[in-house]
């Protein structure tokens, strides 16, 4: 590190206001904005200040949260989070509470970390635990433009969100790396997967993650909502009974356009 940028110490005073805030937009473009580490070069960024520790492992996390826990003073905290709440696997009552869930939210970044995050939803157990260490949930038809997908084949990083909204308000985190299998090849290798599913859809593939963090997110700002009855449509792709054009984005230019060409009359 330079004099200018110096280590985290615990507390995040005027030196290190450069690290952790982003750089101000350039004034061409007032909606670009940076990340609090993207603007140093690599040989700038600090080391992980935990890598050099006496535990046989690193911690979990990654090197930005433990820069940040330095800079606000927040190790003793987070440390007690991760002993105490971060697993590695999945125990007995992680397993039990996602063969209960009936929607997961689910986050990629393609290579260059651009993000998507997506919502996947099916009869409870919809996610497969296929032992402590791997998950999968299938994938159906949808609107072709698999985001998702397309992420998970650049980076295979993932992190899913599941919420229990309605009983014990508590929810769960799965990191973990995934791949995409063909839905025969997944059968053949655990054929208990099931074979009937909600309304009749059959998977075309799945994503199976391996799992390296499971971790609890605290019901404080979980809201209790409760299902309600309601006519669904199923198996439709009538654009007006899956929501039409509601936020009336049809026919605004993109940036991906062609452009018309301009008379000379």
């Amino acid at each position: 590190m330079s004099p200018d940028h110096p280590t985290p110490t615990g507390t995040a005073d005027e030196a290190l206001l450069d690290l952790e805030l982003s750089d101000p937009p350039p004034p061409n473009d007032p909606w670009q904005v940076s990340t609090p580490l993207q603007h140093h070069s690599l040989d700038a960024v600090p080391r992980d200040p935990f890598l050099e520790d006496d535990r046989p492992v690193p911690l979990p996390g990654s090197t930005g949260e433990h820069l940040l826990q330095q800079a606000y003073g927040t190790e003793k905290r987070a440390r007690r989070f991760y002993d105490d709440q971060v697993l590695d696997h999945l125990n007995s009552e992680m397993k039990a509470f996602i063969g209960r869930m009936e929607l997961a939210f689910v986050a990629t970044a393609d290579a260059r970390g651009e993000c998507d995050s997506s919502l996947r939803a099916g009869p409870p157990g919809f996610i497969e635990v296929l032992d402590d260490r791997h998950v999968c949930y299938p994938e159906y038809r949808g609107n072709g433009v698999m985001a998702s997908l397309g992420n998970i084949s650049e980076n295979p990083h993932v992190g899913i969100l599941l919420v229990d909204f309605a009983t014990d308000l508590i929810g769960l985190h799965v990191n973990g790396r995934a791949r995409i299998v063909e839905d025969s090849d997944l059968r053949a290798i655990h054929p208990a997967l099931p074979a009937e599913f909600d309304r009749g859809r059959t998977p075309e593939r799945w994503v199976v993650v391996q799992v390296e963090e499971a971790y609890i997110h605290c019901r404080k700002h979980i809201p209790r909502m409760v299902p309600v009855l309601r006519q669904r449509t199923w198996g439709t792709d009538d654009v007006k009974r899956k929501g039409g054009d509601y936020f009336e984005a049809k026919g605004t230019p993109r940036p991906w356009h062609p452009v018309e060409p301009v008379s000379a009359n």
